[in-house]
């Protein structure tokens, strides 16, 4: 069975809610590291700088998974 090729609005709808999903991780790593700083009182912003990278590192792999071809 074939599979029918995707309109551009489907790919529009996908990857809008990709983009959302990315922007709306690295807020809240943002938050989450900013919170953890004042939690253990670090004199640097590691947390705030370690989490969205960690963030965007797997959001980067996970869209060459969804778009590699299989």
């Amino acid at each position: 069975m074939e599979k029918k090729p995707k309109s551009n609005k489907q790919f529009l709808l996908e990857y809008a809610g990709l983009s959302f999903q990315m922007l709306s991780m690295i807020g809240l790593a943002l938050y989450g590291g900013y919170y953890f700083d004042k939690w253990i009182k670090t004199g640097f912003p590691l947390f705030i700088w370690l989490l969205p990278l960690i963030v965007i590192i797997g959001m980067i792999v996970k869209v060459i998974k969804d778009t590699s071809k299989k």
